[in-house]
């Protein structure tokens, strides 16, 4: 089972994708970081946020850039 570790402190886009991230709308600006998703969670996550009901998870690795989001080019 893969698990996603999501640490706010280390995310690159952090501050300007904040709000636009699903771990500040379901959790607000976490003080504790870092976080485990595991499999289940992440699959949740992504379903919600491909059907509109929750932003997408925007974690940017750091030294990812601004734009790069959790891989992927980050959408507005």
């Amino acid at each position: 089972m893969d698990s996603l570790t999501i640490d706010c402190d280390t995310c690159a886009v952090r501050g300007p994708a904040c709000d636009g991230c699903v771990i500040s709308v379901l959790m607000g600006h976490p003080d504790e970081a870092p976080m485990v998703l595991d499999d289940d969670e992440r699959r949740a996550l992504t379903a919600l946020a491909g059907h509109g009901l929750l932003p997408p998870l925007r974690l940017a690795p750091p030294g990812a850039g601004p734009g790069v989001a959790h891989g992927r080019q980050a959408s507005g």
